[in-house]
C-alpha cells in the first residue's frame, strides 16, 4: 500500500513549489511506514509525455527524491511505497509505472493475482517488468486503451472490470498522460489488515491513517494549480473526491470531469 500525491498546473511548477514546504515535509514523514521505495512521474516537454524516476530506497534517505520533486512540470505524480507482503522491494516494483506515454501509481492490493493475470493478453504480459499487482492493473488500463475512445474511458473500463472481480480491493490510483491527471477513487469496502493497523499504531503518524487510510482528496492552492493526495498529510484546504469515481483534470485549463465507475 502507498501514499499518492498528484499535481496539475497550467504552467510548469515543481511539486515542492506547488504544495509548499510544510506539506512536502509532512508527506516525507510518511516514510516511517511508506519507506519501501519512491517514484515521481513528471509531464515535461512539448507533448507532456511523463518521464519517470523510481527507486527502491526510502525517499527520506535518497537525494534523488529531492531533485525529482523540484523539477517543473505541468503534471506530476509522486508515490511512496509500503510493499505488500511477499512482493520484493526493488526498482522494478516501484511506482509509477510508465508505458505508451502514460504513467500510473496505485494505492491498494489486488489479491489473488491469478485472476488479474488471466485478464491480460500475451502481448501485454510480455511488457511487464516487475511482480506487482499494481503493474498488472496498469497493464489492464493500457489494454483497454486500444478500444476506448480516450484515456479516461480506458481507466473506467479497467476499474469497472476489476471492481466486479475484487469488490473489496482498493483500486485508488493516479494516472498521468494524454494531457491530463486522472484520479481513481475506488475503495468502498477496503479495510486495513490487523497487522497494518498495528504497524501504523506504533508510529506517530496522523490518526487519519487508521480512520480513513484509503481516501483521496483534492485541493486548489491557487488558481493555476490542482493537487490530489492521500489522507494523512498536509494542511491544504482539502475536499473529498466523489466515491467510486474517475476524476480527470485537464492540464491545459484545470477543468475537472468526474464519471462514476459503473456507467449507466
Amino acid at each position: 500500500m502507498c501514499r499518492l500525491l498528484g499535481v496539475a498546473s497550467t504552467l510548469p511548477v515543481s511539486v515542492a513549489d506547488a504544495v509548499g514546504e510544510t506539506v512536502l515535509t509532512d508527506f516525507l514523514a510518511l516514510t516511517k511506514i511508506h519507506g519501501d521505495g519512491w517514484g515521481v512521474a513528471s509531464a515535461v516537454g512539448a507533448d507532456d509525455t511523463p518521464r519517470v524516476d523510481v527507486s527502491a530506497d526510502s525517499a527520506l534517505d535518497d537525494t534523488r527524491f529531492g531533485t525529482a520533486v523540484k523539477e517543473p512540470a505541468r503534471g506530476s505524480v509522486v508515490h511512496l511505497r509500503w510493499a505488500t507482503n511477499g512482493l520484493a522491494v526493488q526498482p522494478e516494483n516501484s511506482h509509477p509505472f510508465a508505458a505508451d506515454g502514460v504513467a500510473m501509481a496505485h494505492n491498494g492490493s489486488i489479491k489473488p493475482m491469478a485472476a488479474l493475470d488471466a485478464l491480460l493478453e500475451p502481448r501485454v504480459v510480455s511488457t511487464l517488468r516487475g511482480t506487482t499487482d499494481s503493474e498488472r492493473y496498469f497493464a489492464l488500463i493500457r489494454q483497454h486503451r486500444r478500444s476506448a475512445p480516450d484515456l479516461v474511458e480506458s481507466v473506467r473500463r479497467a476499474v469497472a472490470e476489476l471492481r466486479q472481480m475484487y469488490p473489496e480491493a482498493s483500486l485508488n490510483a493516479l494516472i498521468l498522460g494524454e494531457g491530463q491527471l486522472i484520479a481513481v477513487h475506488a475503495h468502498a469496502r477496503s479495510v486495513l489488515l490487523d497487522e497494518d493497523i498495528e504497524e501504523i499504531s506504533a508510529t506517530d503518524l496522523p490518526v487519519e491513517h487508521l480512520e480513513d487510510y484509503f481516501s483521496l482528496r483534492v485541493a486548489r492552492p491557487d488558481d493555476a494549480t490542482v493537487v490530489i493526495g492521500s489522507t494523512g498529510f498536509g494542511d491544504l484546504d482539502w475536499s473529498p473526491l466523489p466515491p467510486e469515481s474517475v476524476a480527470s483534470v485537464a492540464l491545459d485549463d484545470l477543468s475537472m470531469t468526474v464519471v462514476p465507475i459503473m456507467a449507466d
